[in-house]
């Protein structure tokens, strides 16, 4: 049964494709990774473009730095279901976020931006800009919203049947397209923006239900030692928790696809123009 979310790979080595059969959860396969990286960059790429007219912030740049590296590197981009290994046929990214600050009101809600990875940090800006806007608004719902609603209008035991059922419906390939779509979990890259309430990166879990096999903390920036032209100075750094399903690509694949985003983060104008298409 095919899937509207992925292609199923078949070509693979025999023994990537016994990973997940050894390693059934993505809870089991969780690996954590912490980035530092100097912020330098970032904030003068920010202000060069506010000069410019053009609102830029950490969550817009981050972001479009992993469309472009996920686009670069598509093995980033796989999910398992079911022990086995599919490629997504597009880049999404979710995130939770509250319609207000307030410690009184805990209104929240998650949007997933969903991306070709041919999109320019321009784009990728607009494509956030809206969604978020729309999702803050009092008056409006979410598909992650709606779908919520309408599971939680059920008396307790239909809710917890229903779950399962579509827990199920998930593995055999039959989830309905329009519950993938809404869903926050069946996604690329899960993105927690800590930065923006002031509070340090964190290493977060993974879910075993959906496909999500990224999860990207931003913590705040803070002041660090770093060793530059072999002298010790204090710059300030972007902390990121990494959390990675090592199901899908192995440590050499992660490690070069670090040292790419270190690449666009170090000279953000290379995310100015779009990206090319990449086999996978």
């Amino acid at each position: 049964m095919k899937r509207s979310d992925g292609v199923l790979l078949k070509s693979l080595d025999p023994f990537v494709q016994i990973i997940p059969y050894i390693m059934e959860k993505r809870s089991d396969a969780q690996n954590f990774s912490k980035h530092v990286v100097c912020a330098d960059p970032i904030d003068s790429y920010i202000r060069e473009k506010r000069e410019q007219g053009v609102k830029i912030s950490y969550l817009h740049f981050f972001i479009a730095a992993y469309v472009r590296l996920i686009s670069e590197r598509p093995q980033l981009n796989r999910f398992i279901i079911n022990r086995r290994i599919y490629q997504r046929n597009n880049i999404c990214v979710s995130m939770a976020i509250k319609r207000s600050l307030r410690d009184d009101e805990d209104e929240e809600t998650t949007v997933k931006f969903e991306f070709t990875g041919k999109e320019n940090i321009f784009e990728v800006i607009e494509i956030i800009d809206k969604l978020i806007a729309e999702a803050k608004a009092y008056d409006s719902k979410t598909d992650t919203d709606r779908l919520v609603a309408m599971v939680m209008s059920m008396p307790g035991i239909v809710k917890k049947i229903l779950v399962k059922i579509l827990k199920g419906l998930d593995q055999i390939n039959l989830l309905p397209q329009t519950v993938i779509k809404a869903s926050p979990f069946h996604t690329t890259l899960f993105f927690t923006y800590l930065k923006s309430i002031h509070t340090n990166y964190i290493y977060h879990h993974l879910y075993d239900f959906g496909t999500t096999g990224l999860f990207v903390a931003l913590g705040k920036t803070v002041k660090l030692p770093m060793v530059v032209d072999d002298q010790v100075v204090v710059k300030k750094c972007c902390q990121i928790g990494y959390t990675m399903d090592e199901r899908i690509c192995d440590g050499l694949y992660f490690a070069k696809s670090f040292k790419l985003l270190e690449r666009y983060i170090e000279n953000p104008h290379l995310l100015e123009t779009g990206a090319k298409e990449k086999s996978s």
